[in-house]
């Protein structure tokens, strides 16, 4: 991203050598009642580029009927064992979505920081996340204990990605991803090796490859994981011998719980803290890259940038610059607000989930001291 101020988104597979499994089928129910939600384009979307061109889509064309998916399929059979006759009957029943296609190819829209925040923390948004608190409290803090991730970050995540679950995306994911895959130059390499993940966790899963549903980029589930996320980072933590993220939300939450600690995230650090700024030295070390912050507190505060808020001056932090509605507003971040980008990989994004997380701390808060005060009147 060159700036912060950028919205930067059948029948089971069977190995031919393996047993018959029982088919799932995965019910996408959200767990708390659905709010208004903003647009699949918030979901978590690759950087990665592509390669080689693919034939044009045709509107509602069976993916079949595509040289280039039967030479994936056989790729698949000889790769990874699939049969090939049943991965054959499977792309029979998809079909090519050339709206994804359009929506992709939408050039992202440039949203002031003020615009951005009021989508994502509103007091829907944060009740929403005081209810899935309450209701998953137990999960969250196995989730804290276990990845040092506290509950308020990982509802915040599933709070921004789908509001709870009630908005995961209305696309088959076989779809979404084979239309970018063999129809989307720009970027199919990535996304074929996305469909590949996709067929290899399902058939682990024992799930119906056709009737998970996600964001048009392929993003599943509660925290909208990408196949390759899917793979690396979800965790049973149910221990019923499944990972299901989409209707179960204890795994959805010790996923994203371990999503964070395997790419950095450092438990009881801060995250960020607004900042002021004087001189002339600070305008150069506005950080637009999404890199790790690498200048301590205390030389920041030689070149006229001070925290608003104690923190320590060994801290490796880095100055971020957002659009305010009365001017530009300063952000220290640090090790954890870049591993916020980790999962999304935008500096609005990464403010937006914070600001959520505290005001769902808060509120939580507050709801718990009112509750107290009133159990001691009666």
């Amino acid at each position: 991203m060159k700036s912060p101020y950028l919205l930067v988104g059948a029948a089971l597979l069977l190995s031919a050598c393996a047993p018959p499994a029982v088919v799932r089928s995965i019910p996408q129910t959200p767990v708390v009642p659905a709010l208004d939600s903003p647009s699949d384009a918030a979901s978590p979307a690759p950087d990665a580029l592509a390669s080689g061109p693919s034939a044009p889509l045709n509107s509602g064309q069976p993916l079949i009927q595509r040289a280039d998916v039967q030479a994936f399929i056989r790729e698949m059979a000889a790769r990874h064992g699939f049969n090939a006759a049943q991965l054959r009957a499977t792309f029979s029943r998809a079909q090519t979505q050339p709206s994804i296609i359009a929506a992709m190819s939408r050039p992202a829209e440039a949203k002031p920081w003020y615009v951005y925040r009021d989508i994502f923390i509103n007091a829907k948004r944060i009740q929403g996340g005081v209810q899935f608190w309450r209701a998953n409290a137990a999960a969250l803090a196995r989730a804290e204990q276990a990845y040092g991730v506290p509950p308020q970050i990982v509802v915040a995540i599933i709070g921004v990605e789908t509001q709870y679950g009630g908005n995961m995306g209305k696309y088959r994911v076989l779809e979404a991803l084979s239309t970018l895959a063999f129809g989307y130059p720009r970027r199919a390499a990535y996304f074929r090796k996305e469909l590949e993940n996709y067929l290899l966790l399902t058939r682990a899963e024992g799930i119906d490859p056709l009737t998970l549903r996600g964001s048009y980029a392929g993003a599943m589930g509660l925290g909208q994981f990408m196949p390759s996320s899917f793979l690396s980072y979800a965790v049973d933590f149910n221990n019923d011998g499944h990972r299901n993220l989409w209707s179960n939300p204890t795994d959805a939450i010790g996923s994203v719980a371990n999503y964070f600690k395997k790419n950095g995230w450092r438990g009881g650090q801060p995250v960020a803290v607004p900042a002021s700024v004087s001189g002339a030295r600070y305008p150069a070390l506005v950080s637009e890259r999404l890199s790790p912050p690498k200048h301590s507190v205390a030389s920041l505060r030689s070149q006229g940038i001070s925290p608003r808020r104690p923190v320590s001056d060994a801290q490796a932090a880095m100055l971020l610059e957002f659009a305010g509605r009365d001017g530009p507003e300063y952000w220290l971040g640090f090790d954890n607000f870049y591993a916020i980008t980790r999962y999304n990989r935008s500096q609005l994004y990464a403010l937006a989930v914070y600001q959520l997380s505290q005001a769902i701390r808060e509120q939580q808060a507050r709801s718990d001291a009112g509750a107290s005060v009133l159990a001691h009147a009666n």
